[in-house]
């Protein structure tokens, strides 16, 4: 006899919806393309960061890649 287990469920990072944790899920742990969409626009936009120091002087190493 095998029991089932509860699906998991997670936040959604953009709108704190309830999100399954399922391969059916495609944009997981979002909730939908919209929000996922969202959330890397906060990253390139750079209004979200990983705390630390930059491991690359961007000043110092700008012109590497038009050499």
């Amino acid at each position: 006899m095998s029991a089932s287990r509860p699906t998991l469920t997670v936040k959604c990072p953009t709108c704190d919806r309830a999100v399954p944790w399922l391969p059916e899920q495609l944009f997981k742990p979002f909730c939908c393309e919209r929000c996922k969409l969202i959330d890397l626009g906060e990253w390139v936009m750079e209004e979200k960061r990983i705390p630390g120091e930059p491991l690359v002087d961007d000043d110092e190493h700008s012109d590497t890649f038009w050499q």
